[in-house]
């Protein structure tokens, strides 16, 4: 019942970041952004997911997402909340040292730091089998010495460390492991560079190279040989996350529609009047809601501790946020017409950023791929 009814309190959660959210001028430039940020975390929502005892709120990715979709709703998501509470935080909070806890975990909730997340390659794509990127010991002073490329990593610029996804060598097998390691933004040999998106977001991508990049024993990050635990304790919150950017970014814009319909009259009638205009915005909100409905099961699952549930349901929970965001962007510029591609109702411009939510970080096919493995046992055909 409590993935299906919020609680009094998320529901105080939701009016208090909706009604802040709306206080701040959308966020169309680098300044805009670390500012609303700043201004989040000052207020607890950027941390609200780590550890109290480590300055964060002590709840978790339902109330992460929660914050992610009211500000998303408001017309000013904050990509990196995807990142670097929700991915690198929770690795931290739950596989890091003491250590690692103690640097990293305050400066990401209060908003001082940021961190960004590293896995995609050029030639692996979603398969995380097929990672390059090594990591081998120095045997004399037992560094790590981390070798490859990563693309499409968001915020490096603005990161103080990416936290890389690599592999090493098991001694016993002989086989390469996922293993995480924490990379300082000025370490020497770690390169990025700038790729040339079309797509209209703040937050850059870039695509690293790590050209013998030599970290110490303790930038691993948890178990050496509990790497794939660890990588996917952290891809699980970034589905769900992802799925709340989706359906704030929906929202957002059946709220414009929703407006523009009640307002624009033609032949002394509003156009939300006809159905032509009111059904299709009807079934958009349909589909965000019940994408809503699963996110939060999914949310709610994580948070109990349950991996494996909480796997197929962000999965799922990624899926349907990223067609109901895509709907209802498009129908919402239907809706307004010429207008709709006009930059003064802001709409045109979540035309391409819409489709992140179906692309990124993983795709809708690999979603249908794994329901079908996972879910219904279906033979692989990979």
């Amino acid at each position: 019942m409590t993935t299906l009814i919020e609680s009094n309190e998320h529901k105080s959660l939701r009016e208090a970041v909706a009604a802040f959210a709306k206080t701040h001028p959308h966020t169309t430039n680098a300044e805009d952004n670390t500012r609303l940020w700043q201004a989040a975390a000052k207020l607890g929502y950027i941390g609200v997911n780590l550890p109290e005892a480590y300055g964060g709120g002590g709840a978790g990715i339902t109330e992460l997402s929660l914050v992610l979709e009211e500000l998303g709703a408001a017309g000013n998501p904050l990509l990196m909340m995807i990142v670097s509470p929700a991915i690198c935080g929770t690795v931290i909070a739950r596989f890091g040292t003491e250590e690692q806890k103690r640097e990293w975990l305050p400066h990401l909730a209060d908003g001082t730091r940021l961190m960004a997340f590293g896995i995609t390659e050029p030639d692996a794509g979603s398969n995380s089998h097929r990672i390059t990127t090594t990591a081998r010991r120095d045997a004399a002073t037992g560094d790590w010495i981390l070798t490859g490329r990563k693309v499409f990593v968001s915020g490096v610029d603005i990161a103080d460390a990416t936290l890389i996804v690599g592999r090493t060598e098991d001694a016993r097998t002989g086989k390469l492991k996922p293993c995480l390691f924490i990379v300082p933004r000025d370490a020497p040999g770690f390169e990025r560079r700038a790729i040339d998106m079309e797509l209209n977001a703040v937050e850059r991508q870039f695509e690293l190279t790590l050209d013998d990049v030599r970290l110490p024993a303790d930038a691993l990050v948890g178990d050496e040989d509990a790497g794939l635990l660890q990588l996917f304790a952290g891809l699980n919150p970034e589905r769900v996350m992802t799925a709340a950017f989706g359906i704030g970014m929906g929202r957002y814009a059946l709220s414009r529609a929703l407006e523009y319909a009640r307002e624009r009259t033609v032949w002394k009638t509003p156009i939300g009047a006809h159905q032509a205009i009111a059904h299709p915005l009807a079934q958009a909100h349909i589909d965000l809601e019940l994408a809503r409905l699963m996110m939060q099961k999914a949310a709610h699952l994580y948070d109990a501790g349950d991996d494996v549930g909480a796997g197929e349901a962000a999965n799922m929970a990624k899926y349907a946020a990223g067609e109901a965001c895509v709907k209802a962007v498009d129908q919402a510029v239907h809706t307004l017409g010429g207008n709709g591609l006009t930059r003064e109702y802001g709409l045109a411009r979540l035309i391409t950023a819409s489709r992140v939510a179906r692309i990124a970080p993983v795709s809708r096919e690999m979603i249908l791929n794994y329901v079908s493995h996972q879910t219904l046992g279906l033979p692989k055909s990979y």
